[in-house]
């Protein structure tokens, strides 16, 4: 099979395209033919040695696929061969076949093709289990989402309008706050114009967001939580940006705010059943249109490096996608 490789850790251009065998499946694991692969940031620092896992050379980047199952392990019951699902690999899925624990896989909804559903899993599932586990987001409350054309920011602004929040839109150029405004955000912030802070406060009548859904980090986070209601919940979700914050802790205190950790992976493996659950509420607001995956380019195997390198400098917004099969 073709598999794109990392054999030293280092920028996109150094992936390589080769043939190599077909995984051997465990007891507990499918062998899934590849039909698309989501890019997702992780992605571009797990290349670089930068990720908090550190696969074996060589291997593969790609941590969401979609695709039939060909083979199944002896204690996965709940999947069949020629099953259409959408998985999460962690890694390998920039390749034909992928081997995957049968946790980590579902079906996929009937009526999604394999590209949406290779832009769904991680996306949607990490933006819901945000606004749902972690912020407890109800209705009428006011959501901040920076980052608001990304990936997982498009998925927390139309989940966010779904749970019955207010959603504030926040990006770094007309353009990128276009995409939010058709995901269904009600107000827009473009924070290279305008302080982030100063426009919180005249779109919230000083009061601050309630949540917080904050993919960026560096300076951004540290005007966010400055600017947060009382009883706020600010949601570290990752460091696009390059810097990982530091916060002073007295500014949680004034606000009775809680800044809470989003790793919607663990979650997924030690709450498989919660997890579940939220993507059949995932999967019942995609069949009423509520959710709409916005796929921006699709790149073939061969160019997988170069998705991975438009997402790292923040040039793509919703998802991008590798074609595979």
């Amino acid at each position: 099979m073709k598999a794109l490789l990392c054999k030293a850790f280092g920028p996109a251009e150094t992936l390589v395209l080769e043939d190599i065998a077909s995984p051997e499946i465990k007891k507990n694991e499918i062998l899934l033919n590849v039909h698309a692969a989501g890019v997702n940031f992780p992605d571009t620092l797990i290349i670089e040695g930068k990720y908090q896992f550190k696969p074996p050379f060589p291997f593969s980047p790609g941590g969401e696929a979609a695709g039939v199952v060909s083979a199944v392990g002896e204690k996965v019951t709940h999947l069949k061969v020629g099953d259409r699902v959408m998985a999460l690999t962690g890694w390998g899925s920039f390749a034909e076949q992928v081997a995957v624990p049968g946790y980590n896989v579902l079906p996929m909804p009937e009526a999604m093709d394999f590209n949406t559903a290779a832009a769904f899993s991680m996306t949607y599932g990490t933006s819901m289990h945000a606004l749902k586990q972690r912020a407890n987001l109800q209705p009428g409350e006011t959501l901040l989402v920076l980052g608001a054309s990304g990936g997982v920011g498009l998925a927390a602004v139309e989940i966010g309008k779904a749970m019955g929040a207010r959603v504030i839109a926040a990006a770094s150029s007309v353009e990128k706050l276009a995409v939010a405004k058709n995901a269904g955000a009600d107000e827009l912030i473009n924070y290279s114009e305008t302080p982030l802070k100063e426009e919180i406060k005249r779109l919230t009548n000083g009061n601050g967001a309630d949540v917080i859904y904050d993919p960026v980090g560096g300076d951004l986070f540290d005007q966010a939580i400055r600017s947060i209601a009382w009883n706020g919940r600010l949601l570290v979700v990752g460091f696009a940006s390059g810097r990982i914050p530091e916060l002073p802790v007295n500014l949680a205190l004034l606000k009775g705010a809680a800044v809470l950790g989003v790793f919607w992976g663990s979650f997924a493996q030690r709450q498989p059943q919660d997890n579940a659950a939220n993507f059949q509420q995932l999967f019942g607001w995609y069949a009423q249109g509520k959710l709409k995956p916005l796929v921006s380019q699709v790149y073939s195997l061969e160019d997988a490096g170069k998705a991975i390198d438009s997402l790292g400098q923040r040039r793509a917004v919703g998802k991008v996608v590798i074609s595979v099969s």
